[in-house]
């Protein structure tokens, strides 16, 4: 049995809030007969205990946490510090272990250093997961100007791309940027394996449970377009409370639930409230775990995803886009790249412009009125998450690559 160490600095289980994407690949590969061990971090204060690594055996994986509470309401400066806190220890944890092979998954860039300093020591293979164009991405929004340290953090790029046995990005775009600025990684395998429409989770809702969105809102809304996830800078959810102020003068039907932490979030509260928007067609509520969102989507009628009007980040392959799919839903996004020509080409959902105007939210509004297209648009995104991918798809594209790499 081959032993594969994951490195990842925020896994989760689907008990807890956040992506899963690391834990259903885990149990995937587990399922074919790969033995992993996860290096991670942790915010449960039972893990502050005077140790600093803590090791459990939980669904048949090994998990070493350590204790580095994070979030992203910290300044990027404190971010940083944890992001170097945990390459520096979890380096030393992996050099304690005897893997067949590592996979370190983004972001921080600087996980790949762990698995780099693992390679030049003991000579083990590993895999670089980019789940984004970091430093590209991070250098766009500004939170990194320093030119010195932008140049260090493309040349760092560079050599984890470099002696990586393999890159997995995850998405076409992010494949183009990678190889157009790396050619010479086009020798080695570079496969896009994009995020997981997990189906049977989300598709695992009862139609008789009483109505969560009542239960939260005190009403059912003609229309509910739901956000899951984090109110960060990037996310661009003021986007979604200026939609909401000149929507509500035309149709207040149209509801949006936006679920989730983040550090623009109290920002994102103050302005839906001085707009008069809070409580009557924007609702703001507190993050929930993986396993409660499926009943969320199965009763809202649209999911949604969205970022700040910045081409570094069309290339995103946000978990809420394949959420939105594997519950069935449509998909609203605000921005170009990938997934809008997914959602265009298979009728998916519908595309907003980065910047509104009186005409585009008109035709949003027309759109949310149109009920064939809609039910159309349901079945097109459910048959397109299990075509395209379902947890089995990305499990079969891992191993493939693992077989590759390990000797039989």
């Amino acid at each position: 049995m081959k032993n594969i160490a994951y490195l990842h600095q925020y896994f989760r289980f689907p008990n807890e809030p956040g992506g899963t994407r690391s834990y259903d690949l885990a149990r995937g590969f587990v399922a074919k007969n790969y033995k992993v061990e996860i290096i991670t971090t942790t915010s449960d204060i039972q893990y502050k205990n005077g140790r600093r690594w803590n090791s459990i055996q939980r669904e048949d994986l090994l998990i070493h946490y350590i204790y580095l509470p994070y979030s992203n309401k910290l300044s990027y400066f404190k971010r940083s510090i944890i992001f170097f806190q945990f390459f520096w220890f979890s380096t030393i944890k992996l050099l304690s272990l005897k893997p067949d092979l590592v996979l370190a998954t983004s972001t921080p860039l600087t996980i790949g250093i762990p698995a780099l300093i693992k390679k030049v020591f003991h000579g083990t293979s590993f895999i670089f997961e980019a789940r984004d164009i970091w430093p590209e991405a991070v250098i766009a929004i500004g939170a990194i100007r320093s030119k010195v340290l932008q140049r260090l953090l493309y040349w760092l790029e560079g050599v984890i791309y470099r002696n990586a046995k393999a890159i997995i990005p995850l998405s076409s775009d992010m494949k183009y940027s990678i190889v157009s600025r790396y050619p010479q990684l086009l020798e080695k395998p570079v496969q896009v394996i994009e995020n997981i429409s997990e189906i049977n989770r989300f598709q695992n809702i009862s139609s008789k449970r009483s109505s969560i969105l009542k239960e939260k809102l005190g009403f059912i809304p003609r229309f509910t377009i739901l956000y899951a996830g984090t109110f960060g800078k990037v996310n661009g959810i003021e986007y979604v409370i200026q939609l909401a102020e000149k929507i509500i003068t035309i149709d207040p039907s149209i509801v949006f639930v936006l679920i989730g932490n983040g550090a623009e979030k109290n920002n994102i509260m103050k302005s839906a409230k001085e707009k008069n928007l809070l409580h009557k067609n924007v609702f703001i509520l507190d993050a929930i775990t993986k396993n409660e969102l499926p009943q969320l989507y199965y009763e809202a009628n649209m999911g949604s995803s969205f970022v700040i009007d910045l081409k570094e980040l069309w290339a995103n392959s946000a978990n809420k886009f394949f959420d939105t799919l594997a519950a069935g839903r449509p998909i609203l996004i605000n921005h170009h790249g990938w997934q809008e020509e997914i959602i265009r080409k298979d009728n998916l959902g519908y595309v907003l412009p980065p910047r509104h105007s009186p005409e585009s939210i008109n035709e949003f509004v027309l759109y949310t009125k149109n009920e064939d297209l809609q039910i159309r648009q349901k079945e097109n995104a459910l048959k397109k998450a299990i075509e395209s991918y379902s947890l089995e798809i990305a499990v079969k594209k891992y191993t493939m690559v693992f077989s590759e790499i390990l000797p039989s």
